[in-house]
């Protein structure tokens, strides 16, 4: 659920909780709106902290040093293996 899904609810939370004057039987649309809003809050800051989260600047990586074959100098006095150079 987005952020707009979750203003969504706060609204009709509120619609529901304040501006309606309904009765159903078994239901309290107060508490259901109240319940709407809640939830609604949760998902709020739930989105924020995650987006956050998520917008941390990272530097790109440097790039690493290429090992080219052809480059490399080959002698043959004994220490071409990597001991003495």
């Amino acid at each position: 659920m987005g952020l707009g899904g979750c203003i969504i609810l706060i609204a009709v939370g509120a619609i529901l909780t304040f501006a309606t004057d309904w009765d159903m039987q078994g239901v309290n649309l107060d508490l259901v709106g109240i319940i709407f809003m809640i939830v609604g809050l949760i998902g709020v800051t739930t989105f924020s902290s995650i987006y956050r989260r998520r917008r941390v600047v990272v530097p790109p990586p440097t790039t690493g040093v290429v090992d080219d074959p052809a480059a490399h100098h080959h002698r043959r006095d004994g220490y071409s293996d990597g001991y003495g150079v």
